[in-house]
């Protein structure tokens, strides 16, 4: 595959095969696990591979057991472990309001509330227990920070104008795990 390519949207990743048929284990990025096959065939970071893929089961974590006609067998499924599943951007449900796509976030000036800028997100990572956003660049701050993608924590996101407002309060929690460096 090659050529001009629009804005795409990573739904999971390869996480290793699974039994002897060439299925695989699936780790979703999505809100529902199941709907990593919702949204037309997935294709690699490089575009170099396309699949089809039909979800057999969903397991916890985020997993799901599935299949794709482009697997040619078990050591193929292996192979592919840890390579991400990227769909066209345009086949995805529009947002509603207060709702975003998490790669939407990245790259957005960070400010505190009295508007002083606090970085740009870097990432959005999700460990199991709720979205984290890593902030670099913060004045003062060595490395990157993680702050909770709450309400409490980040009170305003503004795609359109390509910034959120941060509680400097986030930023200072002791002992919470929150610097990254």
């Amino acid at each position: 595959m090659s050529g001009a390519r629009g804005p795409r949207a990573c739904l999971g990743a390869f996480a290793g095969a699974y039994g002897v048929k060439g299925e695989t284990r699936v780790k979703t990025f999505t809100d529902a696990p199941e709907n990593i096959a919702a949204y037309g065939p997935v294709e690699s970071e490089d575009g170099g591979r396309r699949f089809t893929l039909e979800v057999v089961r969903v397991l916890t974590g985020g997993l799901v057991i599935a299949r794709a006609p482009e697997l040619k067998d078990r050591e193929d499924a292996q192979n592919l472990k840890g390579v991400r599943l990227y769909v066209d951007r345009g086949s995805l449900p529009p947002t509603e309001e207060d709702e975003y796509y998490l790669d939407d976030l990245v790259g957005l000036k960070a400010f505190d509330e009295t508007g002083a800028p606090a970085g740009t997100v870097a990432a959005v990572y999700n460990f199991g227990a709720g979205d984290l956003i890593e902030l670099k660049g913060a004045p003062g701050a060595k490395g990157a920070r993680l702050i909770p993608f709450t309400r409490d924590a980040v009170p305003e996101v503004d795609i359109a104008g390509r910034r959120i407002t941060v509680l400097r309060s986030a930023f200072e929690q002791e002992g919470d795990g929150a610097r990254a460096e």
